[in-house]
């Protein structure tokens, strides 16, 4: 079977012809600008997600015409956490505040004072990247604005509207609206009110892998598809992506080693974690819930690092596998790389890096190595996070682009003590899950959801390294806790 899988980042767009889910026939991506109107301000015009997205059809249309014919599905998934109001004629009355925005930090302690429960209703503590304090920060600043605002919408669900007519969310991306109680699965009003936000003013709620309307006539010519193909709901981009690694059951897990590191782990039921910041929303495949703990610079800590040693991060981290090679591991610095503060599981949104161990040998090896051992640090401490919540891990699965370091997945796999496997095309998780999406979707049947991308490699646990690794731990645990 023959569907399209749309992943909708925040920097780019890309679109994935795929056949039955696992192997990319085609594709075609699309940069969005983001505005930084000032420091801490993050916004997007959401005409350039559709515009975004209408390119890659259009040019999977001109590169593959006949395969266009027979797609029977689109499906979705998208950067989560966006604040997009819309008017009476569902068009936007401002740009979309990103999940990256800053500007929302009063309104955060004033929902957290009103609602002190919400961690345990909703995805997690109150976060100025979340959409309800986004909401409460337009009340207070935009009142014209928000006076005219008939509907909230999430990126993938605008996209969607623009494909179909249709409006709908479902639960993975509702549930980081902080206006959904996550256990029950259905906007709550009390939030809504806590928000200030009309709940009648919100989408209906869909399964993720459910048709939420077909392609308009006039696009489906413009693509040479069928009209009324059906779109599928979708899902936030962390769910997409999860699942397109194939991670559908509870106990299986993907870390994502990207910009951020995301700790993904698929439970049966849901065990939310605000204590230790840890975000947990429904997931896109039936009665799971996706709990993720979060690392605010993973790829981002050994950029920074290799501009410092004036170089490049695949330089950097080639110069920090010699370095261990060499056994020079005990020379090295111990870094905490939190350039971005702390979200899992400190939730020091201020804190900055640390380093120990300085000495007239450190050199750009020893830093990357450092770089790197601090973030699978860190990522460990994130899933034993998940785990006092009450979160299992079983198989783990590593995408991104850290996953090119072998160096880095040993000291993943060593410090969480269990192999990590990588998977084939692990470039393609998130459009990967949005086409299992779109097969669901078109079948009616959601065996597709299951599905596994084959395996790259597995690499095991090091014994020798994690002899090493373990004062090094030790030290790493001192500087966390005086972030």
């Amino acid at each position: 079977m023959l569907t399209v899988g749309v992943d909708l980042g925040t920097s780019g767009i890309k679109a994935v012809l795929m056949e039955d889910a696992t192997r990319a026939l085609g594709q075609a991506a699309r940069l969005v600008p983001v505005s930084i109107p000032q420091v801490g301000w993050s916004e997007q015009d959401a005409e350039l997600w559709v515009e975004a997205v209408f390119g890659c059809l259009d040019d999977l249309a001109a590169s593959h015409p006949g395969a266009m014919r027979a797609v029977a599905g689109i499906g979705l998934s998208g950067q989560m956490l966006a604040c997009l109001v819309l008017g009476a004629d569902l068009k936007p009355l401002r740009p979309a505040m990103l999940w990256n925005d800053q500007r929302a930090i009063a309104e955060c302690a004033a929902l957290l004072a009103a609602v002190p429960d919400i961690g345990l209703r909703t995805n997690g503590t109150p976060d100025p990247g979340i959409t309800a304090p986004k909401l409460m920060w337009l009340n207070r600043h935009e009142p014209a604005v928000m006076a005219r605002a008939r509907m909230l919408l999430l990126t993938k669900d605008y996209v969607r509207l623009a494909l179909t007519g249709e409006v709908g969310t479902e639960p993975t991306d509702a549930g980081g609206t902080e206006l959904f109680d996550c256990r029950s699965g259905r906007w709550d009003a009390s939030l809504c009110v806590a928000a200030g936000w009309n709940p009648d003013h919100l989408p209906p709620v869909l399964q993720s892998w459910a048709a939420a309307g077909g392609l308009r006539p006039a696009l489906a010519a413009r693509w040479g598809m069928r009209p009324g193909t059906p779109v599928a709901a979708g899902a936030g981009d962390n769910m997409g992506s999860t699942l397109g690694a194939g991670a559908a059951r509870a106990g299986e897990a993907v870390v994502t080693i990207g910009t951020s590191a995301v700790a993904c782990l698929v439970d049966g039921a849901f065990h939310p974690g605000p204590d230790w910041a840890i975000l947990t929303s429904a997931h896109a495949a039936p009665d799971t819930f996706l709990s993720m703990g979060v690392v605010m610079s993973a790829t981002a800590a050994l950029d920074w690092s290799a501009r410092l040693a004036g170089t490049t991060a695949a330089d950097l981290a080639g110069r920090a596998e010699a370095f261990v090679a060499a056994g020079r591991l005990a020379d090295a610095p111990v870094f905490l790389p939190c350039l971005n503060g702390i979200r899992t599981p400190a939730n020091r949104p201020g804190a900055t890096g640390q380093m120990t161990g300085l000495h007239p040998g450190v050199d750009a090896a020893s830093l990357g190595y450092a770089t790197m051992e601090g973030v699978a640090f860190q990522i460990a401490d994130c899933i034993a996070a998940q785990g006092q919540a009450g979160v299992a891990l079983g198989q783990v699965v590593a995408v991104g682009g850290g996953t090119r370091s072998a160096l880095w997945m040993r000291l993943l796999a060593t410090v969480l003590g269990q192999p990590v496997t990588l998977p084939e095309g692990s470039d393609l998780a998130g459009p990967g899950g949005a086409a299992r999406l779109a097969m669901a979707a078109a079948t009616g049947d959601v065996a597709a959801l299951y599905l596994k991308p084959a395996a790259k490699a597995v690499v095991e646990p090091d014994a020798a390294l994690a002899e090493m690794l373990a004062p090094r731990r030790e030290r790493f645990a001192g500087l966390m806790a005086r972030a």
